[in-house]
């Protein structure tokens, strides 16, 4: 797997990119490489390392970056890490010629994220239909396996 990240607006993938491959070979093309990802991944220090049908699975670590002042890893970043492991599961189950989008997402935190700690985001599909997707998805320590935020979203679904 090679982190492609884009560097500037140009460099990421235009509607060209998304519409003409389904949404499982887009996933799987940023996580090897092919087309490059979103500069949020590296500003908040997670990124996509699996994609399979209505799965898709981000690794990472908040860091100094990512912490509030109360010395904590801020929810913001719990949500962030969710909403993406999540919505491109979904993405993995939209058709050739759609694309997607997050309607909703809830957040619910069950212990305090050490900063530096590397997590695993895994986002399932639960329902993918013509015009709506829902996902939900669990952030656990990659060497503890303790749970410590999970999630659901809703997606709309849309042709291009």
């Amino acid at each position: 797997m090679t982190k492609t990240i884009a560097g500037s607006v140009e460099e990421l993938p235009g509607p060209g990119d998304v519409l003409s491959r389904s949404g499982l070979d887009f996933m799987q093309d940023v996580v090897a490489g092919r087309l490059p990802g979103p500069p949020i991944g590296q500003t908040l220090g997670f990124w996509p390392v699996e994609a399979g049908p209505g799965r898709v699975v981000f690794e990472g670590a908040a860091g100094f970056g990512a912490m509030n002042m109360m010395r904590g890893v801020h929810g913001g970043w719990y949500g962030a890490i969710l909403d993406s492991c999540m919505a491109c599961a979904v993405m993995t189950e939209v058709p050739k010629g759609s694309f997607y989008t997050t309607l909703e997402f809830k957040v619910n935190i069950t212990r305090a994220l050490p900063a530096s700690l590397p997590v695993r985001a895994i986002g399932t599909v639960l329902h993918a239909g013509r015009s709506t997707g829902v996902a939900v998805g669990e952030v656990r320590g990659v060497e503890d396996g303790q749970l410590y935020a999970s999630g659901s979203t809703t997606c709309i679904i849309m042709t291009g």
